[in-house]
């Protein structure tokens, strides 16, 4: 009897400050799920971005915990303490290269595929040893009206480039790994505009999942 080989895990690691998590990540990582067959998308709260180091940002435990009441949600998706540090704290600096590499470690015989936005993906030369964070994974670009293909293979080093360019549509082939362009998905929704709507005491009602939204009633979070 011939064995049939084992399709590869999928995961999706979908990293951000998460302040808070809201309605977009959440349909950014469902329209992943569905078009790749991701099997999980881990969402890795950052501990202290590196490239924003003024950033203020409500503490680790905090968008932690939302992050993992969003999760609660679908039976596909992962809270990570990829970032939290040895401490939980969440306060060391962390990169995504960093982080990749951890996953490869863990997860050394799954199929690794890095979830952003474009606008992030489009500051990737900016990003610690891009050029190999490349090879490291997949990516799936989660896109906006306006933007095309083209726009994503200018940041990329030629040498990273396949040698025969990808006959699917939106995708970028690279030597070892590929950038995916996720086209389907809009969402106006901005973790800034929730903060300023708790400043100024206005309803956050459907831009964050329920539970997220009680928990951020309940402890008085962005006022």
């Amino acid at each position: 009897m011939v064995s049939t080989p084992r399709r590869l895990q999928r995961i999706g690691l979908l990293g951000g400050s998460f302040d808070p998590v809201h309605v977009g990540h959440l349909a950014v990582a469902r329209a992943a799920c569905r078009r790749f067959h991701l099997d999980e998308v881990h969402f890795i709260p950052a501990g202290r971005p590196p490239h924003k180091p003024r950033q203020e940002l409500a503490p680790f435990p905090h968008r932690y915990a939302m992050v993992a009441l969003a999760c609660a949600e679908n039976a596909h998706f992962v809270p990570s303490l990829a970032e939290a540090g040895a401490d939980y704290s969440g306060r060391q600096p962390h990169y995504t290269i960093e982080t990749v590499r951890r996953y490869r470690r863990e997860y050394p015989h799954a199929r690794l595929y890095f979830i952003a936005g474009v606008d992030a993906f489009l500051e990737i030369p900016t990003w610690k040893e891009y050029e190999r964070l490349l090879g490291l994974c997949d990516f799936i670009v989660a896109s906006r009206p306006g933007y095309r293909l083209e726009a994503l293979r200018l940041v990329i080093p030629p040498e990273l480039l396949g040698r025969t360019a990808s006959p699917a549509r939106n995708v970028i082939a690279l030597r070892h790994t590929a950038v995916h362009l996720l086209d389907t998905v809009a969402s106006h929704v901005s973790a800034t505009e929730i903060r300023r709507r708790r400043q100024r005491r206005q309803s956050i009602h459907g831009l964050v999942p329920v539970r997220v939204e009680e928990y951020i009633v309940k402890l008085a979070l962005y006022t």
